[in-house]
């Protein structure tokens, strides 16, 4: 497992949501961070059937361009009653807009279609971390819950108001940053999906460096 030893990493996402988060756990560690972008970089066309080789897709592009380690997250809803839908194509259900109110709409609608008692799912995030070189690091989080109707609350971002997770009474919607994430720098429980994959990253890759 190779060591994250430089002090500047790109966050390979244009996703505001997703951008927040991953400061959110990564901040505490002092690294210098800028974002894809931040540098000017295009988002590559996300091509692959999987969330690891859509997140080596976007890892990968970044290192490259910007020359110096990069970080992407590939995540996504899946659902049992849906076969798994929308998966890596989560964000493609809300169309070019990215309105995910609507998204949330069409897992519900084609819920009651297809399979209206099993509401099953679980959120999967896969953190790649990518060189210059092209080495690459995978790490791989899932938190499994319920799908609710209707949608509840105004925080997080994307599938989090229908999503509630095994144990708890309110959606990730409904939760803080600090809530959903359960996780924070040495810490030994995590609670999102991106939470849990993170913790992956940070136990085996991370060197902690002091912010400032």
């Amino acid at each position: 497992m190779r060591k994250l030893e430089e002090p500047k990493l790109v966050i390979a996402s244009h996703n505001q949501g997703k951008i927040r988060e991953l400061r959110d756990l990564l901040d505490p560690l002092g690294y210098d961070l800028v974002t894809a972008g931040d540098l000017d970089l295009p988002e590559p066309e996300e091509t692959g059937t999987t969330f690891e080789a859509n997140a080596e897709l976007k890892a990968l592009a970044s290192a490259k361009a910007a020359g110096i380690p990069a970080l992407a997250d590939d995540s996504g809803l899946a659902v049992d009653g849906l076969d798994g839908a929308p998966g890596i194509y989560s964000a493609r259900w809300a169309g070019p807009q990215k309105d995910f109110g609507m998204a949330m709409e069409l897992v519900e609608k084609a819920l009651r279609e297809q399979s209206p008692d099993n509401r099953k799912a679980r959120f999967v995030s896969v953190i790649c971390l990518a060189w210059p070189d092209g080495h690459t690091e995978f790490f791989r989080g899932e938190v499994e819950g319920t799908i609710v109707h209707p949608a509840r609350g105004t925080q997080g971002f994307g599938y989090d108001p229908i999503f509630q997770p095994d144990g708890h009474e309110r959606t990730f919607g409904e939760m803080s940053a600090e809530e959903k994430h359960g996780w924070t720098p040495g810490d030994a429980a995590a609670l999102s999906h991106r939470a849990r994959a993170f913790k992956l990253f940070a136990e085996q890759c991370l060197v902690e460096r002091k912010a400032g």
